[in-house]
């Protein structure tokens, strides 16, 4: 295995972890948005302080770049589901 090959199954791994995490950040939102008196504990607080501590840098530059857009009085998000499409092309990009 060469050095760039070992590199490129490394980078593809953390990016894979970080999709996984935006996963989790996702199903942990509509559990939320849809249950608004539930509150993780135990061992689910555990994943998702990581999943929200792994992908908060990333979705809140992007929603720097990316304002959210206005549609009468509700506001469109875009920033996540850009970051999802964008990680899934990395991934794409470095597919061992």
């Amino acid at each position: 295995m060469s050095a760039i090959t070992a590199v490129k199954t490394v980078l593809y791994l953390v990016v894979f972890l970080f999709f996984v995490a935006l996963i989790v950040r996702f199903v942990f939102d509509w559990i939320q948005y849809f249950s608004r008196e539930w509150r993780p504990r135990g061992p689910v607080l555990v994943f998702a302080e990581g999943a929200y501590s792994a992908t908060d840098p990333a979705v809140k530059a992007l929603r720097r770049l990316l304002p959210p857009l206005p549609l009468g009085a509700v506001r469109l998000d875009l920033a996540f589901p850009v970051l999802m499409i964008i990680t899934f092309v990395l991934m794409g990009v470095l597919r061992p």
